[in-house]
């Protein structure tokens, strides 16, 4: 088994830790020391369910393990499932003593989030992310919500998880569209704050799309490092934080845009990077040569380096109006500053540069 690592997120009385490691879900004793409650309640889906319940239960040991299971997808992270998971809880009984698990990918995360906040104003829960992008991104820092037609992530609260569990071998039963959407976030991570992690992960970039486990572990943990350090800075997003939603703003409006779940979350982020940069470049922020490198690194990580063609430049703009980065003066990016490794929030960005961003389609980041 690869030796297990450990991140901690510095919160004060919220701070817990990020457990990184092969195997994590045969450890008894790792994941029952913060299952303080007789009774546990596990949020998954069916497929996730078949391959990691049974499992789940035996490292719980004695602690009652109860389930709901929700749909597969992020059209499925709503309201209506919200609805489904408290009843759940309350036909089983279960108290505000109980802990709720997130055993799964972002839309089992963000929805058991979400309910561990909300249900009986507020119950322990554990994030234990099975694909690439819950490990990287949305199990870590405490961001939980669900979607409204008008909007992804529209509902939802601030409320730290007491562990994360990465059990890197869950990777090995996703698709390979799953391993890329990760990739997204990883790369990500790179471009907005720290030039030397994001040079690593061009440079091991096959090997991360094939899931070697060396390489995997350590992009996992130089993410979640970023991310934690980030969270421990800004908790609730009113500052530094923002910079996480690099490529967020494009890439929300094209889900939104094409229908939930039509493109997976990180490759609408992926897209959206590349918008990202190449609107950088436009405005002076970034040279062209480092744009092509990112749109080429998005390519090898096997992600779309392009919105949908048939999203018209007026409904990114109605879409992205209502994201929730907006202000009240109108719409907020986040742009590389000087380039890859640096970023910074822009509040000012000419309507006419950004048209140009929305026009180019396949020649992102190709200027000339």
């Amino acid at each position: 088994m690869t030796t297990n690592t450990a991140i901690d997120v510095a919160l004060g009385d919220r701070a817990y830790t990020i457990h990184i490691g092969e195997g994590l879900l045969e450890e008894r004793e790792l994941l029952s020391e913060h299952v303080r409650s007789e009774k546990a309640f596990v949020i998954s889906n069916a497929t996730v369910a078949d391959l990691y319940l049974d499992r789940m239960r035996s490292a719980l040991g004695n602690v009652k393990v109860d389930h709901c299971l929700i749909g597969d997808g992020e059209e499925h992270k709503n309201l209506d499932t919200l609805g489904e998971v408290v009843g759940s809880l309350l036909e089983q009984g279960h108290t505000r003593n109980t802990t709720i698990i997130a055993l799964g990918g972002g839309v089992v995360g963000d929805t058991a989030g979400f309910a561990a906040a909300s249900y009986q104003r507020g119950v322990d829960f554990i994030q234990v992310p099975t694909t690439l992008l819950s490990q990287v991104d949305s199990s870590v820092g405490g961001k939980t919500a669900v979607n409204h037609p008008l909007g992804k992530n529209m509902i939802g609260a601030f409320y730290q998880p007491k562990a994360v569990y990465i059990d890197t071998a869950t990777l090995r039963t996703l698709p390979d569209r799953e391993v890329s959407a990760g990739l997204a976030e990883i790369i990500k991570h790179g471009m907005l704050a720290d030039a030397n992690y994001l040079a690593e992960v061009e440079a091991d970039i096959e090997r991360l799309v094939a899931l070697e486990p060396e390489a995997m572990i350590n992009a996992i943990r130089g993410s979640c490092a970023i991310k934690a350090a980030v969270v421990a800075e800004d908790e609730k997003e009113s500052g530094k934080r923002a910079l996480l939603n690099l490529g967020h703003t494009f890439g929300h409006a094209i889900e939104t845009a094409m229908g939930y779940g039509q493109w997976l979350h990180g490759e609408a982020v992926g897209a959206g990077l590349v918008m990202a940069t190449d609107l950088s470049v436009r405005l002076g922020r970034c040279s062209a040569d480092e744009a092509l490198r990112i749109k080429n690194l998005v390519a090898k990580a096997g992600l779309p380096v392009a919105p949908p063609a048939d999203i018209s430049t007026e409904t990114f703009l109605s879409l992205m109006a209502k994201d929730k980065k907006a202000i009240d003066a109108g719409m907020r990016f986040v742009l590389l500053a000087g380039g890859p490794g640096e970023a910074e929030l822009v509040e000012d960005v000419p309507a006419s540069v950004l048209s140009e961003t929305l026009r180019a389609g396949e020649s992102l980041c190709e200027f000339g």
